[in-house]
């Protein structure tokens, strides 16, 4: 982070997940915008964005006309509602309560999606295949975090590029083996539906751990009983201490599973490459690279030649949701905040 500059063109920009809320400083303007002032905040210290955001501003002093907001949720229209975390807001109100003559509202992963082509490469790290140098699309984006986000990059760096935002952490959970079943079946048990979040998140790997260590000789089956759920941090720790096998087995099947569905998006999306964000993979590169990942992701059957060339890379940039962030300030088109409301605010 550089010294910030004495200008008011500067912007707000955030991106908010379901466990912390991160916000930074920039000048849009730059082809690759620095990012200034940067604050990562729990959310849980707080009521709602509004007030997150008003906090951070407060605290670095800046009264900025711009902005940019990435969050875990579908944006489209007025109402917005964070998927992992009891936040709901107008988009228009929040625009006038924080006095922004322009606030953009984008998904998390497509924030992180309009991010990849300005990586430098230090900023991410090839694991498997040659690299990419993101001069052609289709690339994937995805990755676990609180939640588990899926975005799409298409176009080129010739014509431009254009982030699709989607929905896709929520796909069905399709399980492969005994341990991944009683992975469904406890999930199923406790949600009614399991989807790819369900696991491939920090809650989800506790999950993983907890089914796992459920004791054969107490239970009397298996995957029997309820072990307790443990910190996903801890689980990482553990496993790659290389002391202790339950957390090694539970972040082996964690890593598995990811290849699968690492191999499913890069399918349907017809990718030349995928990107891996999110808080949780940068942790365990090598221990990821070690695993069955490779081997799930090539497991398409007719399929597995076509996913062979398809690079996969881990984003290591320390904040691409804020830097992507940035970008999509650069994007024309109106404010979508400007037209006033659309819905009606979701309450709980």
């Amino acid at each position: 982070m550089t010294s910030l500059p004495s200008t008011s063109d500067l912007a707000l920009i955030a991106d908010i997940g379901g466990t912390n809320a991160r916000f930074a400083l920039c000048d849009p303007s730059l082809p690759v915008p620095e990012l200034h002032e940067v604050q990562s905040l729990r959310n849980a210290g707080f009521a709602s964005l509004q007030h997150a955001a008003e906090h951070y501003l407060a605290a670095v002093g800046a009264r900025p006309r711009r902005a940019a907001i990435a969050l875990a949720a579908p944006v489209d229209g007025d109402g917005i509602r964070l998927t992992n975390r009891a936040w709901s807001f107008s988009r228009h109100e929040l625009r006038a309560s924080l006095g922004f003559e322009e606030l953009r509202l984008i998904n998390d992963f497509g924030a992180v999606a309009r991010a990849v082509p300005v990586l430098a490469p230090s900023e991410r790290v090839a694991l498997y295949g040659q690299g990419h140098d993101f001069t052609r699309g289709p690339v994937s984006v995805l990755g676990p975090g609180t939640g588990f986000g899926v975005g799409l990059l298409v176009g080129d760096a010739a014509r431009g590029w254009h982030a699709v935002e989607t929905e896709g952490g929520h796909v069905g959970f399709a399980p492969l083996g005994e341990e991944e079943r009683a992975l469904a079946d406890w999930a199923t048990a406790r949600h009614g539906r399991v989807s790819w979040e369900r696991l491939l998140s920090g809650s989800g790997l506790s999950a993983i751990d907890a089914v796992l260590r459920q004791d054969d000789g107490a239970t009397g089956s298996p995957f029997g009983g309820d072990a307790p759920l443990r910190d996903p941090a801890d689980i990482v720790a553990a496993a790659l201490d290389g002391h202790d096998v339950a957390s090694r087995r539970a972040l082996a099947r964690f890593c598995a599973i990811l290849g699968s569905v690492a191999g499913d998006v890069a399918l349907v999306h017809g990718a030349r490459a995928v990107v891996i964000a999110g808080g949780i993979v940068p942790r365990f590169i090598p221990f990821l690279r070690a695993s069955a990942f490779r081997e799930r992701f090539l497991a398409k059957g007719r399929f597995a030649a076509y996913l062979e060339p398809v690079s996969i890379q881990i984003a290591t940039h320390a904040n691409p949701g804020l830097l992507g962030a940035a970008m999509a300030l650069r994007e024309a088109g109106p404010d979508p905040a400007a037209a006033g409301p659309q819905d009606t605010v979701a309450t709980s």
